[in-house]
């Protein structure tokens, strides 16, 4: 009968465990997800996770830009590209700048350099 006691309290300390374990690894997980707000409009780029399988050597993993007609409630985000709709996960999409203009004088000559 003792034995039979010592068991039960074995598995209920297994299960604390387990849920304390889970509760710690979601809190880490959690943390992790980076928030991010999108509005109907504003230009994308979508990252390619199947590119891992096959990597090119300089293939970039972003796709795009892509523009956003709609965002859905718990990070759903509709995309158009040339008149074709989809739905993707948020957490696949950052931000597309398109007025970066370089400054002036950073420009890098392409020639050979002066000996000095």
């Amino acid at each position: 009968m003792v034995q039979l006691n010592e068991l039960d309290e074995i598995r209920l300390n297994a299960y604390e465990n387990t849920k304390i374990y889970k509760e710690r690894n979601k809190a880490w997980h959690d943390r992790k997800i980076i928030p991010r707000d999108f509005a109907a409009g504003d230009k994308v780029l979508l990252f390619n996770s199947r590119l891992k399988l096959f990597p090119g050597k300089l293939k970039s993993r972003w796709s795009g830009p892509f523009t956003i007609t709609e965002v859905r409630p718990y990070g759903a985000v509709v995309l158009e590209e040339n008149g074709r709709k989809f739905t993707v996960n948020g957490q696949r999409l950052k931000p597309y700048f398109t007025d970066a203009k370089p400054e002036e004088g950073t420009n890098i000559p392409l020639s050979e350099p002066d000996p000095a």
